[in-house]
């Protein structure tokens, strides 16, 4: 099929679920592709390489779903409208910083380091809450979801995973709901191998390439 028609048949499949294109090492020629078939959002892993497409890129939704190192701040803060992988307090309060200078208020979404991975970023889910705590002191990030990778193991075995995220998702959502900057309402989670399991344990959004570019060479 071809990347207009895989747009087409994953958004009809997705249903109310939103689709994160991802774009990494994906020419601009394809990324508009699928814009203009109704991919509204679209992720990159790293903040260059947006940088290196953007002035080529159809009007989006932009979402940075890589690790953000603490010196990236300031550009990422400039190009992305949601940062999806926010893992650190020291990450959030360097973005409420870098955003208060632009007199912007930041989208962010928590990372959670569900599979407990020692290779893999993110907050333990026990960190949750007093790391929100910290966030209502601050003025210029406003927390909208919480964001997953489960472990790379078969598609059926990611299901416990995402099962504790969606309860910690309902958890933070009910604690801190009304909490000003505090808003969660997306649950990000579920790749190309994995996002069928993903949205029957509640994902509101899923992050796919390959299902769309098909396999790449980094």
């Amino acid at each position: 099929m071809t990347i207009d028609e895989t747009i087409k048949v994953l958004l009809k499949e997705l249903g109310e679920t939103k689709l994160v294109c991802v774009t990494k090492t994906v020419e601009p020629a394809m990324i508009n592709e699928a814009i203009r078939a109704g991919a509204t959002i679209i992720g990159e892993n790293r903040v260059q390489e947006l940088e290196s497409k953007i002035d080529e890129l159809l009007p989006s939704e932009r979402h940075l779903i890589g690790h953000l190192q603490t010196n990236k701040v300031r550009k990422a803060v400039q190009l992305f409208d949601v940062i999806e992988s926010v893992d650190s307090l020291k990450l959030i309060q360097e973005i409420d910083r870098r955003s208060g200078s632009l007199g912007k208020v930041q989208k962010i979404f928590l990372q959670v380091n569900i599979g407990e991975e020692p290779q893999k970023f993110g907050f333990a889910d026990g960190e949750l809450g007093q790391v929100l705590a910290e966030v209502r002191s601050l003025h210029y990030v406003r927390v909208e979801g919480l964001m997953c990778m489960a472990p790379f193991v078969q598609a059926e075995e990611t299901r416990p995973y995402f099962r504790r995220m969606r309860m910690l998702f309902e958890d933070m959502k009910k604690i801190w709901e009304d909490a000003g900057n505090i808003d969660i309402r997306e649950l990000s989670m579920g790749m190309s191998g994995d996002y069928r399991v993903a949205i029957e344990e509640g994902a509101t959004m899923v992050r796919l390439g390959s299902s769309i570019f098909g396999d790449r060479e980094y």
